[in-house]
């Protein structure tokens, strides 16, 4: 009754072939006209996973509360920590005033409340410490208050030198501040770029990277009917930035969620173009090599691009915009349903060599391959359709586009293909279209069956140990290419444990309760620290501030003076270089520092490179002078402000930094700190664990990929489950005995596992991209073995010199072309799910052609009630 259906349906289409066809074509244009004005792509990750998970209704609460998801890290490096401060301030500054790109741009570490208090945030023994320094630089500090110039620089010198004379100094001891300043000079005269750093030379060691490096965190306006939501942000944010960042020799890098996303998404551009002229190039390369004729690989073609509109009309007006993973239902569409076309052409052809009328080969063709292609596509849709009920929206999507695109993909191929066919016409054949050279082949496999069934059983079963060593990497930041900006960026800044980039929040009802969880899971070993705002109380404050305002009285008139000393003229300054430079190479020609060789190298250096700058044109004074005069007069205002500290309260803490720890309706942040910052997938399992089980509400960072990990393998389990449970139903209600559904559901399971044994073999963990190769691969596969069941059934034998053979072999070739060219992309996601893809398909099609016949054996006698 089926192979009847489809026979006259297939022989309406061919005499009508001229409206049959006329009304596809117009169907194809107003689809394709409907999707182009309609489509969309919603680049919302958020939105690839159900909300009604529960550990998902805690994300969505928490970044609801504090739109960590939503932002942009601005990260700013220069030479010195004086001009990465002054860049970062600058930048900010830009950046908030722009309302139509940025929501809000915040610098907490360089706002005027920590320049006043920061003090009080050092340990008490290093506060004590660097007052005394101060304190005892007093007059120094004075002498360059008061000559803002490079006579006063000069003065400071000779104040040095005069403490060397009175044997307070060592001449070692003085060897940084005189390569320091010497290194100035000589860029200054070089013309290069030079750089001063009075914080450095006072702490007497160079600077760490953090101090080398601003954060800004920007809340950008985004855009998610782009496919990349912040690129107008992105873009007037790196106009800014290059108009900012030279004068201060500054580098500006952006990462963070909203960057990171934005540029994988540029990632996935990439070469799309030139791979798709490629694949295209090649998968018409393999229909001729199947077809043999331009009339039937056009009507081929045609047949693909009317069902490709079609299937994306009816899926956006399914689901009103794809996701980043439903849009990938376009390459499964051209790699399956191009399967379909090349069965029913190839058919035709061998029934061209029998038959000279082109519509009665037509005809003929429908019957032998109408009951397989129909249960081909109601199985391929039933694997895709499985993933419906599954808690992974993204995919789940994909799965409803694909399995109706493989009913549409079906329904062309015996409707608008036959009347395609019959109008652009098939060419005779004079020779049998199969393989009869592997005739051998045949005969030696019938020879050898129970060998070869028992040598591949025992292979596949010594395989199985190695699923102990499959391996699933759950971290979403190895699907990025790691030398982008945004990625590289963000594994720089995960190396510093000071940057907590691995954190995981919880969302407390209270500041109280917030101090409360924060003081619990700060006890496990896997926690290195968990803040919250009460975090930002400095402890020992009363004895800090009395050490402070101690400083303070000391440095009041070094700090402010009185009198300040006219500007010299050039000439004076030009006087004060050549005396500097004359004394420094007293100092270094005296005896008593003779065996302090770094000491006298480093004053001769600066002797020679002050003589120079006394010798050089005004400007050159002029430009080291401003080299090195910018960041003192920016660490003397800096140390003015923090002579003003005051008692810090929660009161007191300023509204940017509250914003960011108590949400609108009085929730409380807690944000908690691996132990361990290497950031591996482990060590991240362990501490997402381990915060777990004391803090069940715990949210973000690990415990999010950790959670989202598990319900996408989760979901992938369910989806293969319920697309065998489908595919064999079907199956029976077709081929009605069970030893039938086994004998194509066996193969179809021994190319999954032999598929999972080589990932473990070569190396390649399943993640959260290429995982959804697996129960694809149930949908794909199925139709191969049901090609090779349905013709079994009918009592053909020799099924490798077939023309069915010669069908399902260029058909997997054109299936693994377009999922190949997944594997060419330059995101590292998508090419790992390409590479699965490509190589299920392989694992597949050699358990159909190889192994299928050889467990089907001789077939069965038919009989007429098997007939159908």
């Amino acid at each position: 009754m089926l192979t009847a259906t489809i026979v006259r349906i297939i022989a309406f289409c061919v005499r009508h072939a001229r409206v049959v066809a006329a009304a596809f074509v117009l169907a194809g244009l107003l689809a394709g006209a409907f999707a182009t004005a309609h489509f969309k792509i919603s680049s919302d990750v958020n939105g690839l996973l159900s909300d009604k998970l529960a550990w998902r209704q805690r994300e969505k609460a928490f970044e609801g509360a504090f739109h960590r998801f939503d932002q942009i890290y601005v990260v700013v490096e220069a030479p010195t920590p004086e001009l990465t401060a002054r860049a970062t301030a600058e930048l900010t500054s830009r950046l908030a005033e722009d309302k139509t790109h940025f929501h809000e741009a915040v610098n907490l570490a360089g706002s005027a409340f920590f320049a006043r208090n920061g003090f009080l945030y050092l340990p008490l023994e290093s506060l004590r410490a660097s007052l005394d320094g101060l304190q005892e630089g007093a007059p120094l500090i004075q002498d360059l208050a008061s000559d803002m110039s490079l006579r006063g620089l000069v003065a400071g010198l000779e104040d040095g030198l005069i403490g060397l004379n009175a044997g307070r100094l060592k001449l070692d001891g003085m060897t940084g501040l005189f390569d320091q300043t010497a290194t100035t000079v000589e860029g200054a005269l070089a013309g290069r770029p030079a750089a001063f750093s009075w914080r450095v030379l006072a702490q007497g060691k160079p600077a760490t990277p953090s101090e080398l490096r601003g954060l800004i965190q920007v809340r950008p306006a985004l855009d998610f009917r782009q496919v990349q939501p912040g690129l107008a942000a992105t873009e007037a944010l790196r106009a800014v930035a290059a108009e900012i960042a030279p004068p201060y020799q500054a580098r500006v890098r952006l990462t963070g969620p909203v960057a990171m996303a934005d540029e994988e998404f540029g990632t996935i551009k990439e070469n799309a173009a030139r791979n798709g002229i490629i694949t295209a190039a090649i998968v018409l390369l393999i229909l001729w090599r199947a077809l043999r004729s331009w009339r039937l690989i056009g009507a081929v073609t045609l047949n693909i691009i009317v069902g490709l509109a079609i299937t994306a009309a009816v899926g956006l007006a399914m689901v009103g915009a794809f996701n980043l993973i439903s849009v990938y239902f376009a390459v499964l569409f051209v790699g399956i349903g191009i399967d379909f076309g090349i069965q029913y052409a190839v058919r035709t052809r061998a029934e061209r060599h029998e038959i000279d009328n082109v519509a009665e080969a037509v005809r003929r063709a429908g019957l032998h391959v109408g009951a397989p292609l129909t249960l081909a596509g109601l199985a391929t849709a039933a694997g895709f359709l499985s993933f419906l009920p599954t808690d992974y929206k993204g995919v789940s999507e994909l799965g409803l586009i694909a399995g109706v695109g493989m009913l549409i993909a079906f329904a062309v191929t015996v409707t608008f293909l036959p009347a395609l066919i019959v109008l652009f016409g098939a060419p005779g054949e004079p020779e049998p279209l199969g393989y009869a050279a592997l005739a051998p082949v045949d005969a030696w496999m019938a020879r050898h069956r129970k060998a070869i069934l028992l040598t591949t059983a025992i292979a596949v079963v010594a395989g199985l140990p190695l699923f102990w060593k499959l391996k699933f990497d759950f971290n979403p930041i190895n699907l990025r290419d790691q030398h982008t900006e945004a990625v590289a960026t963000y594994l720089e800044l995960a190396r510093d444990p000071q940057n907590d980039v691995n954190s995981i929040e919880i969302l407390a009802p209270s500041l109280a309760e917030a101090d409360r969880k924060a003081a619990v899971v700060a006890k496990l070993p896997e926690v290195a620290r968990a803040r919250t705002l009460s975090s930002f109380i400095p402890d020992d404050q009363e004895e800090k501030l009395k050490l402070i305002a101690k400083a303070a009285k000391v440095l009041d008139k070094a700090l402010t003076p009185v009198e300040t000393d006219t500007p010299p003229t050039d000439a004076e300054s030009v006087e004060a270089l050549r005396e500097a430079a004359e004394r420094l190479n007293e100092v270094a020609a005296d005896p008593h520092n003779q065996d302090q060789k770094a000491g006298v190298a480093a004053a001769k250096r600066l002797a020679s490179a002050l003589d120079a700058l006394s010798r050089a044109d005004p400007a050159q004074r002029e430009s080291a002078g401003r080299v090195m005069l910018q960041p003192l007069a920016f660490d003397l205002d800096g140390l003015r402000a923090a002579m003003q500290a005051e008692r810090v309260t929660l009161a007191s803490l300023p509204p940017e930094l509250k914003r960011d720890w108590i949400a609108a309706d009085g929730g409380a942040r807690v944000s908690i700190a691996p132990s361990d910052p290497s950031g591996d997938n482990e060590t991240l399992r362990r501490f997402a664990k381990a915060v777990l089980k004391v803090e069940p509400d715990a949210t973000e960072g690990p415990v999010s990929i950790l959670e989202a990990g598990n319900t996408i393998v989760r979901a992938f389990f369910e989806a293969g489950a319920w697309a065998l449970a489908s595919i064999a139903l079907l199956l029976w209600l077709v081929l009605r005995r069970i030893s039938d559904v086994a004998l194509t559901l066996v193969p179809l399971l021994l190319a999954g596992v032999v598929t999972l044994e080589i990932t473990v073999l070569i190396g390649m963990p399943l993640n959260f991209a290429n995982i959804i190769a697996l129960p694809l691969l149930l949908g794909v596969g199925v139709a191969f073995k049901i090609y090779y069941i349905m013709a079994w059934r009918s009592g053909q034998t020799d099924l490798l010199q077939t023309s069915l053979t010669r069908a399902v072999m260029f058909s997997a070739a054109t299936t693994a072309t377009a999922f190949g060219s997944l594997w060419f992309s330059s995101h590292p996601g998508t090419s790992s799910m390409g590479k699965l893809l490509a190589l299920s398909l392989v694992c597949t099609l050699a358990a159909a052609v190889l192994f299928q016949p050889i467990l089907m054996g001789k077939p069965r006698e038919i009989v007429p009630e098997e007939d159908n």
